[in-house]
């Protein structure tokens, strides 16, 4: 038998597919006969056959078409094409439509007929009404901001007149990745309040990291080697990565690829929060949960801020010198920033922390860090994450790299129905016998950065960071693994611009966490991303992904540890880029045409930058930021505004090639700063 046709029909309804191949589909030349999973299509006085397959998979419908014989079908070509253009036809790739919400009927109510397997695992959670909501309130929120391409409201305005004297240095908005950093500003001696419209501590994602990552944070002071052990809720022996192989060409398939130093701690969220929120407290920060902003207004000495507690409706106001938006994708303030503009890219992320999957489904020791078992699914290539958390408890995530179109915005409820309909593909477990502890979901967005100023992340007096900052890494880590990668240089130029009152938009726009070794990456992401205007072959996206995984398991584990963390370079990375080339020469043709010849420009421009940056590291990298930080004692003082950008280029040169300095900077940031030039007190 030989393959003539492999395709994705993008419906979860086979019999329907199946019934259209008997009942509807004309073919051109001969009969088909019908059989339960297919047919057989037939021509009078001919040895040869094709036999048509369909089966379910992932909530979608996959076909294939077999010959059955040595010689040609008739016009074998002409009926493969007649049958493709027929299916394309009759099953698009369906719309994806926010069901409506009612008054008067509970979400649950709302959503059963369209996701009952959503209702009914979150009607087993402790606070699942709750957290469906929330899912359905950021799926709103995501779509309004994508399908309605109007100017953003303002939130932020701006006015000559003078305001009070502000009394806190800095008010962080989003108290998820806003803590950490407000935590570690605090105990510099800066006046923090953090404003947090959920009850503080709740989040709806949880964390992993390394040992070598989270160590920045104790570097900084904010946690102690031994309050680090106690966050640890597990860590796992190993970490793998594999991609489904088995419709991909055989020079397209790849063993495991090990990372057992990748994601292999499991913190306890809750219990890191609370920790930050009480060395925030003891620093003698502020926190305002419940409390949602509404507007800033900047004024030349200070901006002020309109809050309501959402419990009691009570109006609140904060006045600082500069504002926070550690907001999320949701932020509005992130929106009026840079015009509404759409993030180019979004993983939309779902799952649940789970309790009762049997030992020998998933042993604790062990963990997904990327891993498909499908195909393309309904215009998205679908990957898990698995990692063992406290006890028996494990977290699932689903989640896709997403293209953003208005008819496509991408829809948490619609793989939230995937997540559960699937996941006793992917792990064999029985849904009904597992404990669901809590759900997890999200946008991550992704912003393809040309260079290191081509977004817009302050206004005078207002800085944004995290996923407010489109800060993403293109593979598997989060906002919160980049901050926590570049918390010490993030904090270091804050501290810079405040203390020396450099808190005009050109200073805070400086203070990013932008790496070129990490922008060029982007084409990785982008080639997960299935065009939602144009269908792919089902196994393209996994060909891709063992091509270049496979080679990444050939090279040194610390090397294979160091791109998945944002660390390569840009002769590891040339390397592996010239080696997956040779080894499938398509490889550059379906990249091509997955991306188009815009997007390549545009990844041409990051590649320029990446380069660039490496020629400047060779030329200055191991010189200039110990010389810079010689001159600090009297170059600070005398040139504040001179200081502040020879420490914004000498971060960017040994971020920009994966391989941050802990030179003694961080020793002057674990300590409360008694130095300053402006006060903040």
């Amino acid at each position: 038998m030989q393959q003539l046709l492999y395709l994705e029909v993008p419906t979860p309804h086979t019999a329907a597919v199946i019934h259209w191949l008997h009942h509807t589909f004309a073919p051109p030349i001969g009969t088909i006969a019908p059989k339960a999973t297919g047919g057989c299509w037939q021509v009078p006085e001919t040895a040869t056959e094709l036999a048509i397959f369909l089966w379910s998979l992932q909530r979608t419908t996959y076909l294939k078409v077999m010959r059955w014989g040595e010689r040609p079908f008739p016009q074998e070509r002409a009926c493969i094409q007649q049958l493709r253009r027929q299916l394309r036809l009759a099953f698009p790739l369906p719309t994806e439509e926010l069901p409506p919400w009612p008054a008067g009927q509970s979400i649950f109510e709302a959503l059963a007929d369209r996701y009952p397997l959503t209702v009914k695992y979150f009607q087993r959670m402790p606070q699942g009404e709750a957290d469906l909501e929330r899912v359905y309130w950021w799926e709103q929120r995501w779509r309004q901001g994508i399908q309605q391409p109007t100017p953003p409201v303002p939130v932020v305005h701006r006015v000559t007149s003078p305001c009070d004297p502000p009394t806190y240095d800095l008010v962080y908005v989003g108290g998820a990745l806003g803590v950490v950093h407000a935590a570690v500003m605090a105990r510099l001696g800066y006046r923090v309040l953090l404003m947090e419209r959920l009850p503080f501590g709740r989040m709806n994602r949880e964390w992993n990291i390394s040992r070598m990552e989270f160590q920045s944070l104790i570097d900084l002071g904010l946690f102690t080697a031994a309050e680090f052990e106690s966050l640890i809720a597990r860590e796992y022996r190993d970490g793998f990565n594999k991609f489904f192989d088995a419709n991909s060409p055989a020079h397209c398939r790849a063993p495991v690829l090990h990372t057992p130093t990748v994601l292999n701690i499991a913190l306890d969220s809750a219990k890191f929060l609370h920790l930050c929120g009480e060395k925030l407290r003891q620093a003698g920060g502020e926190i305002w949960d419940w409390t949602e902003f509404k507007t800033a207004t900047i004024h030349p000495n200070g901006v002020v801020l309109q809050a309501q507690h959402r419990q009691t409706q009570e109006q609140r106001q904060a006045i600082a010198r500069v504002l926070i938006d550690a907001m999320g994708t949701a932020s509005p303030i992130a929106r009026q920033l840079n015009g509404g503009r759409a993030y180019d890219s979004v993983c939309p992320t779902v799952g649940a922390i789970v309790k009762g999957i049997a030992p020998q489904v998933w042993d604790g020791d062990y963990g997904d860090v990327l891993f498909s078992h499908g195909d393309i699914s309904r215009g998205r290539q679908l990957i898990w994450e698995l990692f063992p958390g406290s006890g028996e408890e494990r977290t699932i995530y689903l989640f896709h790299y997403h293209h953003i179109r208005r008819e496509f915005p991408g829809s948490l409820l619609e793989l939230y129905e995937d997540f559960f309909t699937i996941l006793p593909e992917y792990r064999r477990c029985d849904l009904d016998q597992l404990t669901w502890v809590k759900p997890t979901f999200g946008y991550i967005p992704g912003h393809f950065s040309h260079h290191r100023s081509d977004r817009a992340v302050a206004f005078d007096r207002v800085l944004a960071i995290g996923d407010a900052a489109s800060l993403q890494s293109p593979l598997v880590f989060t906002g919160f693994g980049s901050l926590v990668r570049n918390l010490p240089r993030l904090t270091d130029l804050l501290d810079t611009a405040l203390r020396h009152d450099l808190v005009q938009q050109g200073f805070l726009n400086q203070i990013r966490a932008y790496q070129s070794n990490t922008a060029v990456t982007w084409l990785f992401s982008r080639g997960m991303m299935v065009p939602s205007d144009r269908p792919l072959p089902p196994e393209r996206v996994n060909a891709m992904l063992n091509t270049f995984f496979g080679i990444l398991g050939q090279e040194s584990p610390e090397l294979a540890d160091r791109f998945i963390k944002d660390r390569a370079g840009w002769l590891p990375f040339n390397r592996m880029a010239v080696q997956a080339a040779w080894q499938n020469p398509r490889l550059l043709w379906w990249i091509y045409e997955m991306v188009g010849p815009w997007d390549l420009l545009r990844w041409l421009q990051s590649y320029l930058s990446f380069s660039l940056d490496a020629l400047y590291h060779a030329l200055f990298g191991f010189w200039l930021p110990p010389l810079v930080r010689r001159c600090q004692p009297w170059l600070e003082p005398l040139a504040p505004q001179l200081w502040f950008w020879l420490l914004v280029q000498s971060y960017a040169l040994s971020y920009s090639v994966g391989q941050p300095r802990l030179d003694r900077s961080l020793a002057l940031l674990s300590t409360p700063r008694v130095d300053q030039a402006v006060s903040p007190r």
